[in-house]
């Protein structure tokens, strides 16, 4: 028996984390869910999304498994899902991309994972509001000691990229790389313009990728350049290792060729603690209507059971996906060839057609 914490999320969370937890029961590893609040609905009662509770659940149960909680754009509280990887440590974002036949996808020979730095960069949260007192202390304190001048009228967000953080990251590539019989890591960055930050980063990867020469292949490709070449040749990649806002760039424009966000799974590892969640958000328009694609939270459930080393029973829930997405029957709007096809059907439906093929 397997204990997980189970965050069901904002919006349509409860119901894709609800599809999961059927699926996960169905191919018979047995878990006792630690079901814990979080989000815009933990606000009324705990007066936070991200209540002690559930750091001290994840803490304890070591594995936890949670739907998409809504992030506030330009104002309210601070993203839970960063909270929950700063918080825990977990420092490695890895989110797959592979064709499922039977998608959207854009592309028919993608197999890659992203590996992307989940604690620093511009995401760290070190930012000064326009027009604070810290802010304009900052300024003239940038001003005077380089030639670029900030204009004072700026808002201000630091960039930190550490050795520390980059050498964790990208040798948690390497090793997945050769634990996954993958072949080759591609490190994703800007160092041609951002030569300190992006440059400690490559100077990072090239060093460590020494140590795995004659086992793993390297290379490295400047950020906007790998997005053109994912579109026109995304079968040349393998592990791609980027800093954390190219990682989640470069990971949606990934979800977008394997067929979109509905289909992208994603798990947050850190050393002793391993956070699973759909890559989408919480898109609270379609919430209690019983019409959204569980398959992104299914194969998050996906990569939780391999987490566990349950690898049969994950094999076997893949399978299944793999089945119902190929014959397009039970399947959600999203995935049908018209996204009208009153042959759609919702969330529950899709869940009970992979649970059949569990058998």
């Amino acid at each position: 028996m397997y204990r997980v914490t189970l965050i069901p999320g904002d919006g349509i969370g409860p119901e894709v984390a609800e599809a999961m937890k059927q699926c996960i029961e169905k191919t018979g590893v047995k878990i006792q869910w630690d079901e814990q609040p979080a989000g815009e609905h933990a606000i009324a009662q705990y007066g936070t999304p991200l209540p002690e509770r559930v750091l001290e659940s994840i803490r304890k149960n070591k594995v936890a498994i949670k739907g998409p909680i809504v992030t506030p754009i330009g104002k309210g509280f601070r993203s839970v899902n960063v909270q929950l990887r700063q918080a825990l440590d977990l420092f490695a974002c890895v989110r797959p991309a592979k064709y499922y036949e039977g998608t959207k996808s854009i592309v028919k020979d993608i197999d890659l994972v992203i590996v992307r730095e989940n604690t620093e960069d511009l995401y760290a949260g070190v930012e000064f509001d326009l027009g604070t007192p810290q802010t304009q202390e900052l300024i003239k304190m940038i001003n005077r000691l380089q030639p670029k001048q900030v204009r004072e009228d700026s808002a201000i967000t630091i960039k930190p990229i550490s050795a520390f953080a980059s050498e964790r990251i990208i040798r948690y590539a390497f090793e997945y790389a050769l634990k996954n019989n993958r072949k080759k890591v591609t490190a994703v960055h800007k160092a041609n313009i951002m030569k300190f930050t992006d440059g400690l980063f490559l100077k990072t990867a090239q060093k460590i990728a020494e140590e795995y020469r004659g086992r793993i292949n390297f290379e490295d490709v400047i950020v906007d350049n790998m997005c053109m070449q994912l579109v026109q040749r995304a079968s040349f990649f393998d592990v791609l290792v980027l800093p954390n806002l190219y990682g989640d760039i470069v990971s949606d424009l990934c979800a977008g060729l394997i067929g979109g966000l509905g289909i992208a799974p994603g798990a947050n590892i850190g050393d002793e603690i391993a956070l699973f969640e759909p890559v989408h958000g919480s898109a609270p328009k379609y919430t209690g209507k019983n019409k959204v694609n569980p398959t992104a939270t299914i194969l998050s459930g996906v990569l939780m059971l391999r987490h566990i080393k349950e690898n049969k029973a994950a094999d076997r829930l893949e399978s299944a996906v793999r089945e119902v997405i190929k014959e397009g029957k039970f399947v959600t709007y999203d995935l049908k060839v018209n996204r009208d096809d009153p042959s759609a059907v919702g969330t529950r439906e899709m869940a009970d057609a992979i649970c059949r093929k569990l058998g």
